[in-house]
């Protein structure tokens, strides 16, 4: 899913590049709004980049916790499992 999210991100720049050289090459405006248009541009790209990436680590961070949830989970019930059969053959070598 990750790889999925960040091939995304990989394409937005891409295009986000592609987009701006292509404005460039065409551009009705003099040099100087061009290259604050671009500026503009790569600090939105920038923005959407570090937002996605602190997605991404949010995310990350509850599946985490998560999976540290069950780990205790599944320790507990395989604990008491053991306990349990502990329990019976206690019961079994008394008889």
């Amino acid at each position: 899913m990750a790889d999925n999210v960040g091939s995304k991100v990989t394409y937005f720049l891409v295009g986000l590049g592609v987009g701006a050289f292509v404005g460039i090459l065409f551009a009705p405006k003099s040099g100087e709004e061009t290259r604050d248009i671009l500026l503009k541009k790569a600090d939105e790209g920038k923005d959407y980049a570090q937002r996605k990436a602190r997605e991404l680590r949010e995310r990350a961070d509850e599946l985490i916790e998560r999976g540290k949830e069950v780990a205790v989970r599944q320790k507990d019930s395989i604990a008491a499992a053991v306990e349990g059969a502990r329990e019976a053959y206690r019961r079994e070598a008394k008889s």
